[in-house]
């Protein structure tokens, strides 16, 4: 990874353009991302709105609500939501400085995975910037518990990941990923797994107003025991691993990497963003280093 050997920023060479669905609101979306310089962090502007401010820097207090997807919204009130996939892409490659151009209220969905971004960045190219990079070390662990969905930041001189998951559906059932967060490990092993869903919750969302743009081209939907997508799943455990990418791009709303351990069981959007709440409030747990990991556990 080639951003996190060198410890320097990174933004885009050039601006990547995409377009496709939202996955809830059904809406074609236009997205743009260009470079910035740095200093910027990540903030998507949502250029369809014209009458207030309508950049949304991205941090940990910025998300609103985070029970289907991650939204964020900044102090006149613009929303933009299901900004994780992107952000995971973006924590994953190592990218600190970009301005996003987004024409709606909703990311679009792509194929379900990180994939689309990855390879949408790769076209693009990427910048070496002059600023080091910021690590966020956790210096003592933070934990948050939900029923019985819980997350915990542990000390480590490396950004590591471990996610549970325990579904009564035989077809998902216990599934477990541990790894280490690296671009490498990402592209091989985590940014090509898809999020998934239940038929009949399917159809509820829709009900409610949601889900109007979910299909079998951008979800994995299971029904009882039955996987309904023609070709199946792409890979081993693509559940748990689908979780650990969200949870890879939830806690990038701290705006920089993890020299940390997270280990999250049954843990969705809520209860990570209840993490990154959670550890700012905390300001003994961590702290910020512009140094090579092995130099953070030295220090």
């Amino acid at each position: 990874m080639s951003p996190v050997r060198d410890h320097n920023e990174r933004t885009l060479f050039a601006p990547a353009i995409c377009a496709g669905v939202g996955v809830h609101t059904g809406r074609r979306v236009r997205l743009v991302v260009r470079p910035a310089p740095t200093g910027t962090g990540i903030v998507f502007i949502r250029t369809d709105i014209t009458d207030r401010d309508n950049r949304i820097p991205v941090s940990g207090e910025a998300v609103i609500d985070a029970r289907l997807n991650t939204m964020i919204e900044n102090a006149d009130g613009v929303r933009l939501s299901t900004i994780e996939h992107l952000m995971a892409a973006f924590a994953a490659l190592g990218v600190s400085n970009v301005i996003v151009e987004v024409d709606g209220p909703e990311l679009p969905i792509m194929d379900g995975s990180a994939r689309p971004f990855v390879e949408l960045l790769d076209r693009a190219g990427f910048r070496r910037q002059e600023a080091p990079v910021r690590y966020i070390e956790i210096l003592k662990p933070v934990r948050v518990q939900d029923g019985d969905k819980s997350a915990v930041l542990l000390p480590r001189d490396r950004y590591e990941m471990r996610f549970e998951i325990d579904f009564a559906a035989k077809v998902i059932g216990n599934q477990v990923v541990d790894f280490v967060v690296d671009e490498a490990t990402f592209r091989t092993e985590i940014m090509a797994a898809r999020t998934f869903g239940f038929a009949h919750e399917v159809e509820a969302l829709r009900q409610a107003g949601l889900a109007r743009g979910g299909s079998l081209e951008n979800a994995v939907v299971i029904d009882g025991e039955q996987i309904l997508n023609p070709g199946g799943l792409r890979m081993e455990r693509e559940f748990v691993r689908h979780k650990a990418l969200d949870a890879i791009g939830d806690l990038y709303v701290l705006g920089a990497p993890l020299l940390g351990r997270y280990e999250g069981v049954r843990a969705g959007h809520a209860v990570n963003n209840k993490l990154v709440r959670a550890l700012l409030a905390q300001p003994e747990a961590w702290r910020e280093v512009v140094r090579t990991p092995q130099l953070a556990m030295a220090g």
